[in-house]
């Protein structure tokens, strides 16, 4: 029995996750969310053409949550 428990791959193991580590995580992705579309707003069309980005796009990023 011993031999064939040790032979379960560990990626069938659900790690445990931390309720707390988790907020924290999904705060901290909220806060880059809005900081980087907050710099992205800034950026001129100069700049956003250097990055290869097109109004459109800047726009359609711009317009969405800071949850997505």
């Amino acid at each position: 029995m011993e031999r064939i428990l040790s032979d379960i791959p560990a990626t069938l193991e659900q790690p445990r996750i931390d309720p707390l580590a988790r907020l924290r995580d999904t705060l901290r992705r909220w806060q880059f969310n809005t900081r980087t579309r907050r710099q992205l707003a800034r950026l001129d069309s100069r700049l956003l053409a250097d990055a290869g980005i097109s109004p459109g796009e800047r726009l359609a990023e711009l317009e969405k949550p800071f949850w997505r």
